[in-house]
Order: C-alpha cells, then sequence, then structure tokens
C-alpha cells in the first residue's frame, strides 16, 4: 500500500480498536474507488472466492483489517472477542489452545479434535481442520473477514455458523517492509518485521515476515506465589512469488511456528461435597499462599470473579508446548479457455504437548499429560469463468485428508490415590465434494445467485481407555505404564461415512447507487463422527449423526448522503436439525468422567445484525452496532447421567449465545501540513450474558455480561515512515469470567478474561 492511499484510508475509515467498523476495515487491499473526499471508502474482500466490495457482497460479513490488528497489537484472533456482532471467540475452559467459534448460535464446545468445527477457519484458501491451534497468531495480516451463516456451497462441510477468512499480506513484487516493536504490562515484549525484496525483477520475488511474542501470566499460583499462563511465541512464514507473465502467479508459501507457554489454567470453582472441592484458607504440600476463594462459591448463583485472580499447580511442569509447520502452494492463472483457474495445496502438521493441573489448588487431586499430534492435507482446484455479459460462476474440486494420534494420561487422585486413566485416539477422515456457485445478472438491477455442493466425508476412528494404579508420576518416562490394569478396558470406534448435497439461493436488488437488499437461502452440513475422549462404553460404541441448518436472511446494505452515513442490516432465521451438542459429564457414585456427542432433535434461531458507521465531518468518524440472538431448542428430551432422568428441554437457550450485544466507536484523525497525522480512537463493547457448557444451563454454568473500552493514541510521520502508539486494552480493568463448564459432583471450571493490558508501539516502513 502506498503512502498516499494508507493516508487517504486512515481519514476516511478509522484505525480504531478492537471493537472494529463492524462492516468495514482498513483492510490493506483495499482500495478506494470513487470515494468522496471525506467518505467512507469501499473495501475489497474475497469472502466468495473473488475480490468484490464488501457492500456488493449479498451476505452478512465484516471485516477485520491488517493495520487495526497491527494498531492495536492484536496477536490472535481471541482478542477480536466482542468485537463483531452474533460472534463469540472463545477457548475450551482449560484448553487454551483449543479454538471455541460461535457465530449466531451455532459452535462446537469440545476440546478434542473429534468433534469437529461449525465454523470454519481458513487461511489463504487452507481450511483449518483442527481446532487446536485454530486461535491463529495474526502477525503481517491483510485482513480477517467473518462470514456469519452457512457457507457450504464455496466452503464445504463444517461451516454451518459460517467462515472465518485470514488473508495474510502476499507478495507484490516490490521491495518494502517493516519492523515494529512493543512493550506493555505484564512484562509483554514484541518485535514483528518483514521484508520483501525482487530477485528477478518483475518474475521472482521473496518476502519473509515473523513475530516474537512473549508476556508474563495474571493469575498467581498459590502453591509456589509465581506467575501462571505466560506466554512464549516465535512465528516465521517464507513466501515466493513467482509471475512468468501477466496471466500466471504463483505462491510458494511456508510458516513455521513454535509455542512454548505456561501450562493451561483450571481456576477451582467447587463447591462443599464436591470431588475437587478445597476449602477456602487452607494450605497443602507447603503452599507459599492459602486456598483462594472459589469464584463459584455461592450455590444457586453465577461464577464472579475477583479482583485478583488466583489458581494452583503443585502436580506438574508449566509446560505447553505447540509446534506448527504450514505449507500452501497457490497458481492462479487469468485467462484460459477453462476461465481463470485456481490450485491450492494445503499442507499442516502439528504437535501439542502440555500438563495440566487439573483440580487448579496446591492439593494432589488430578492432573492430566496431553500429546496430539495431526495432520492435514487438502487440495482445491477452481475456475470462475463468465457465459455472456450476464452470466458467472465458480466452479470447483476439493478434496481433504487428515490424521491424528492423541493421549491422555489423566491421574485421579481425589477418586483414589494412584489412579490413572489412559485414553487413545486415533482417527483419519477424508472429505471430497465438487461445487458451483452462480450469479445471473436478471436486470440491471436484480441478480440471481445459485449455487450447490456435493460432499462426501468418511471417517475411520478409533479410541481406548486403560484404567489402573501407578506410582509414576506424571513426568517419568514410565508414566503410560501400570502398577496394576483393572479389567474393563475399553476399545471402541468404527468406520462411517456420509453423503450431503447442500445449496444456497438467493436475489438482491439494487434500489439505488451504493443501496443493496438482498434475501437469501442456504443449508449447512456437519458431518457426524465418534467419540474419542471415552469414560463409559455407550459413548463410542455408535457414531453421532450429521447436522443440518437451514438460513433465511433478509438484508440491506446502503451508502447515504455522498457515502457519509452507511446502514447494513441483516436478519436472520435459522432451523437447526440434529444439532451436535458435546457433553461432558461426571458419575460421583462411580468417579467415571463420561463424554458423548448428542443430537438434538430440533432447534430454531432468531436474530439480526444492525451495523451503522457515519463521517459526519472531515476526518471524524462514528460507529456503531446491535446485534440480537433469539435461541432455543424445540425438541430435545435429554436424558441426565447424574440424575438418571429424562429432561425436556423445548424453550431452553443455547448455549455460548448472548441475546444482545453491540459496540459504540469514535475516531478522529487529524491530518498535518507536513503530511503526519494523529489518529485517537475509543471504542465501547458490550456482550450480554450467556451460557457456556451445561446442557441444561445451570446458574454455575453462565457467563456474566461484559463491558470493554479499549481506546489507542497514535501518531505517523510523514508518508507513514514511521508511528508511535500508545494502546490500551480492559481500560477500566473490568474483572470477568470467560468460559465456565459446569460438572456437578466434580467442580466448575472456571477461567478468566484478560485483566487491562496497555503498552507503546513504535514502527518503521521501508
Amino acid at each position: 500500500m502506498t503512502g498516499s492511499t494508507a493516508s487517504r484510508l486512515l481519514g476516511s475509515l478509522s484505525l480504531l480498536a478492537l471493537a472494529t467498523l463492524p462492516a468495514t476495515a482498513l483492510a490493506q487491499a483495499a482500495q478506494a474507488e470513487d470515494t468522496p473526499s471525506g467518505g467512507l471508502s469501499e473495501i475489497v474482500v474475497t469472502a466468495q472466492k473473488k475480490a468484490e466490495s464488501i457492500q456488493s457482497v449479498p451476505i452478512s460479513i465484516a471485516a477485520v483489517g491488517g493495520d487495526t490488528l497491527a494498531a492495536m497489537n492484536v496477536t490472535t484472533l481471541q482478542a477480536l472477542q466482542g468485537s463483531v456482532p452474533n460472534v463469540q471467540i472463545d477457548n475450551f475452559a482449560n484448553t487454551p489452545n483449543n479454538a471455541v467459534f460461535t457465530i449466531r448460535g451455532i459452535g462446537v464446545i469440545e476440546p478434542d479434535p473429534y468433534a469437529g468445527n461449525t465454523v470454519s477457519i481458513v487461511v489463504d484458501g487452507v481450511p483449518q481442520f483442527f481446532s487446536m491451534g485454530a486461535l491463529l497468531d495474526t502477525y503481517d495480516s491483510n485482513r480477517v473477514e467473518i462470514l456469519r451463516g452457512p457457507q457450504g456451497t464455496l466452503f464445504g462441510a463444517n461451516t454451518t455458523g459460517g467462515v472465518v477468512n485470514v488473508v495474510t499480506n502476499q507478495p507484490t513484487g516490490e521491495f518494502g517492509g517493516y519492523v515494529r516493536g512493543t512493550v506493555g504490562n505484564w512484562y509483554r515484549f514484541d518485535i514483528n518485521a518483514a521484508i520483501e525484496a525482487p530477485l528477478v525483477k518483475d518474475v521472482v520475488s521473496v518476502k519473509v515476515a515473523g513475530i516474537h511474542t512473549q508476556r508474563d501470566g495474571w493469575v498467581t499460583n498459590v502453591w509456589n506465589g509465581e506467575d501462571m499462563g505466560r506466554k512464549n511465541v516465535d512465528a516465521v512464514r517464507g513466501q515466493l512469488y513467482i509471475t512468468p507473465n501477466a496471466d500466471l502467479k504463483i505462491t510458494l508459501q511456508g510458516e513455521y511456528v513454535e509455542a512454548r507457554n505456561g501450562a493451561p489454567i483450571v481456576v477451582n470453582g467447587g463447591l462443599p461435597g464436591e470431588a475437587n472441592y478445597v476449602p477456602e484458607g487452607t494450605f497443602w504440600n507447603g503452599a507459599v499462599e492459602p486456598m483462594y476463594r472459589s469464584p463459584c462459591a455461592t450455590a444457586g448463583q453465577p461464577c464472579v470473579a475477583p479482583d485478583k485472580y488466583y489458581s494452583g499447580n503443585n502436580e506438574v511442569p508449566d509446560q505447553s508446548d505447540m509446534t506448527t509447520k504450514f505449507f500452501i502452494g497457490t497458481i492462479q492463472y487469468d485467462n484460459t479457455p477453462l476461465g481463470d483457474i485456481t490450485a491450492i495445496t494445503g499442507y499442516k502438521h502439528f504437535t501439542l504437548f502440555e500438563y495440566t493441573d487439573q483440580d487448579g489448588t496446591a492439593k494432589t487431586n488430578n492432573a492430566t499429560r496431553r500429546r496430539t499430534r495431526g495432520w492435514q492435507f487438502s487440495q482445491e482446484l477452481r475456475s470462475a469463468f463468465d457465459v455472456g455479459e450476464r452470466f458467472n460462476a465458480v466452479a470447483g474440486l476439493f478434496y481433504m485428508k487428515t490424521d491424528y494420534n492423541h493421549y491422555q494420561m489423566y491421574h485421579l487422585d481425589f477418586a483414589l490415590p494412584g489412579l490413572i486413566q489412559y485414553n487413545v485416539q486415533d482417527q483419519g477422515t477424508e472429505s471430497f465434494s465438487a461445487f458451483l456457485q452462480t450469479y445471473t445478472q436478471l436486470t440491471d438491477a436484480l441478480k440471481l445467485s445459485a449455487g450447490i455442493r456435493y460432499t462426501h466425508d468418511s471417517i475411520d476412528a478409533r479410541a481406548t481407555l486403560d484404567t489402573g494404579l501407578g506410582s509414576e508420576n506424571l513426568t517419568s518416562a514410565n508414566w503410560d505404564k501400570f502398577d496394576v490394569l483393572f479389567p474393563g478396558s475399553l476399545d471402541v470406534g468404527g468406520k462411517k461415512s456420509w453423503n450431503n448435497v447442500g445449496w444456497k439461493i438467493g436475489l438482491d436488488y439494487e434500489v439505488g447507487q451504493n443501496q443493496l437488499v438482498y434475501a437469501n437461502w442456504a443449508r449447512g452440513f456437519k458431518s457426524g463422527g465418534f467419540t474419542g475422549r471415552i469414560g463409559v462404553a455407550a459413548d463410542g460404541n455408535a457414531p453421532y449423526n450429521p447436522e443440518k441448518v437451514d438460513t433465511f436472511e433478509l438484508g440491506l446494505k446502503a451508502d447515504f448522503l455522498d457515502r457519509r452515513l452507511r446502514a447494513n442490516l441483516a436478519a436472520f432465521y435459522t432451523s437447526y436439525r440434529d444439532m451436535q451438542v458435546a457433553q461432558i459429564y461426571f458419575d460421583p457414585a462411580t468417579n467415571v468422567q463420561g463424554n458423548r456427542i448428542l443430537n438434538a432433535a430440533e432447534s430454531e434461531i432468531k436474530g439480526f445484525e444492525l451495523e451503522l458507521q457515519a463521517v459526519p465531518v472531515d476526518g471524524l468518524t462514528l460507529r456503531g452496532s446491535l446485534a440480537y440472538l433469539d435461541t432455543k431448542y424445540k425438541d430435545f428430551l435429554y436424558f441426565d447421567p447424574v440424575a438418571a432422568n429424562f429432561i425436556d428441554l423445548k424453550g431452553y437457550a443455547l448455549q455460548n449465545a448472548p441475546k444482545w450485544a453491540s459496540t459504540l466507536g469514535i475516531n478522529y484523525t487529524a491530518e498535518f501540513a507536513d503530511g503526519s497525522s494523529l489518529v485517537a480512537d475509543a471504542s465501547w463493547m458490550y456482550t450480554g450474558q450467556k451460557f457456556y457448557t451445561a446442557v441444561v444451563n445451570t446458574p454455575r454454568s453462565s457467563v456474566q455480561p461484559t463491558y470493554y473500552v479499549d481506546a489507542l493514541l497514535t501518531y505517523y510521520g510523514p508518508d507513514k515512515r514511521y508511528s508511535i502508539g500508545l494502546w490500551g486494552k480492559n481500560l477500566f480493568d473490568k474483572r470477568y469470567i470467560s468460559t465456565v463448564y459446569d460438572s456437578p459432583g466434580y467442580m466448575g471450571i472456571v477461567g478468566y478474561a484478560p485483566p487491562r493490558q496497555f503498552g507503546v508501539t513504535v514502527g518503521y516502513n521501508f
């Protein structure tokens, strides 16, 4: 991006905090097209696998630009939580590496890969099959596009909730780069940089980008008084850009990420009488501080975050290591007899190894050692073509193969000293699909969109569980050996395949210049599977069924007053059948933890997203959004394995689906005569109360409403050559529960939201 283009974008949009403009962003690939002075710019996105203005895409989509991510020092996708209407970006309570994306009330809250995803994370055209590591490290990013609602025709299975489309900065063939450093509280230190250099002018160029980010944790370990949850990540991405001629572009991209973080944090939300309850004020195993008060200490009430965060780890190393290798090969060949051809090859391999003190105290109750190794290979081949002046289409084929091996050694000393469960999961999947998405200009103003996709998914899964007694600790070389092996080992799983035909059909109509109304109907599909983390044989012997989603959406995208006012509105109704509900349950009578995926017969979701922007005077941008969700089961007769009775859940709300959410923001950009500028931005984000991981929506599974204020102040030198910025997140230091898993008889597993963060960032472009 040239300095003048960046200046225009900064002046007309905003370099905002985490509550970015809900429907637009400072995408570096964005281009101003016939933009009136001081008006709102057009933003180019690739949400439908072709470049087009975000305001002309007839779906509900938000985009967050790379400049915005950099200015607010967003280093993972999770930092976008609360900034996009009807989108929840979380993790499971005791597995911070595992993404939990929920869009419009549709998501999967389960830490292990067997549960799959309902929101697909796509990086430079490659879908990420595994939720482990899907809270991506964002550096040298061009933009993040979030597509709400089923996207089955263009993106395939496991997109019943939507798609998060991450686009990194691609080589341009020109020399340039940047370096940026950050220091902040919690001993945060970041350094990230990128450089591109042509090897053969206009033919071959190479680019390298990387980041190092580290900080201390904000949770105190009562056992030794040290911090918990530290972060230390290094990542590097190399790209080779080859353009033999004007029509052929080849990009070879490789990435290596090494995360050496602190162990996952479990906060004990136990109650008296539960298996893992530890009384407040007691000391264990030579702890330097007493046991903290349970955040869920008041029975029958939601958990409450304290002013100071405590947890405990006396049993296992403070270790969570993840290594990822990711390769993408992209070939773009335009103007062929078969249209514009795109081929994308992707391969990813990861290893996650970590320990967790699962009781979150200084007492020796229970802990885990977990390792997961997984890989995926994918190939997409598609063509974009025109037939005459009024018809164009995208057609293609897609193939993916995945495999993972996972073990968990689980010490359950609270039930019986030396009791160990050893679970192994092996699973492979294959997916093949063929798709066609068409666009027909019926009149100059009316366009018909129609798409179809055939999918064949197959799975081969096996899970085993051994139980016994062992004297070795989790760090021993013989950690997987038993002194006594109990009878009744489990060996479950099987093979299964599913076929599906999904579709999307819609109409959009231009009611005026830069004003569009649309309506569409989309059907999404998520495959079935087998439970992998088993406790009882019944949980893994039979597969759970696929789920299907039908979403009907009406929308408006409109600019007014010479593009000084923008209003986007989407209203939707979703029929959700055979919904997959992940459940972890604990039976106090047998001290057995069970895991399963249930198929709720039917549920429905209704809601809307309203997003507004205004530029009342040059340099000043106001923004706001309001989102509403009404989610409920229509038919779900649920068998409670603990109470051993049936409960009719008709009318109960879905998990991770707050009824209301909103954002407000203000941005002012002052341009100076020497070409420098000053950007000031403040944003407010509200997310309503929601239930997290309890099928029956218990009070302890409730997560309180959240209110956040973020801000930044950045000075840019002439031509944006250098910059220095002050930034802050959660300025009023609100303390919140972020996740909670309610397991009656065991305890509540609680996670805390980040406290206040602030810092200084200095950057230089060349």
